[in-house]
């Protein structure tokens, strides 16, 4: 079985367990992630795999991280991922990539993130339920970060954080490549919070 035919079968069990364990119907999961119920179907009947984007949209829905939506199966206290274990969730021809580390439900989903932006390259992202919150290190290049419309430039060596309750990307507007680190924290679900 292919990386991706694993990864696959793994989002629709985990997605069928979570929406039936916070007892969402199809029609509510869809309301709550303004993901269609075809699609929510297809997903946990395995017969497609979503964008990251849908993906972080059910994960938000459900409270969970993208973590848990790929990989139910934690140890309760450590967990150590080797790299070859981590999830490539989105990559380009060009060569960018993000790369899901670790990640955790502590207090509500909790995750590291690897990303590599090649020059020319960038990716954007819908607002997150309110209270999430992004840091970033930028390892190499110079990294354009997008919040609410607003350019944030950020060298190698400096971080950043921000409340990503609003539309925001990531973008690599230079001529060398961008390699930075991401930690998103997410609220724990709330009924009603939608």
């Amino acid at each position: 079985m292919s990386d991706l035919d694993q990864l696959t079968q793994s989002l629709a069990r985990n997605l069928k367990r979570w929406r039936t364990e916070r007892n969402f119907t199809l029609d509510a999961l869809a309301a709550r992630a303004g993901v269609s119920r075809g699609m929510i179907i297809q997903i946990e009947q395995a017969r497609t795999n979503p964008s990251v984007g849908i993906t972080v949209k059910l994960a938000d829905a459900l409270g969970v991280s993208i973590t848990t939506l790929l990989d139910y199966e934690q140890g309760p206290h450590v967990r150590l991922v080797p790299p070859e274990q981590a999830v490539r969730m989105w990559s380009t021809e060009a060569g960018s990539s993000t790369t899901l580390l670790v990640g955790t439900e502590s207090r509500g989903p909790f995750e590291l993130w690897s990303w590599q932006l090649m020059p020319g390259d960038g990716s954007d992202s819908d607002a997150h339920p309110p209270g999430t919150m992004e840091l970033l290190h930028v390892r190499t290049g110079e990294l354009t970060l997008v919040v609410d419309g607003e350019e944030h430039l950020v060298a190698a060596g400096s971080a950043a954080s921000f409340e990503a309750n609003v539309a925001h990307g990531y973008h690599n507007k230079g001529a060398d490549p961008v390699e930075m680190t991401m930690a998103v924290s997410v609220p724990p679900a709330h009924a009603g919070a939608y």
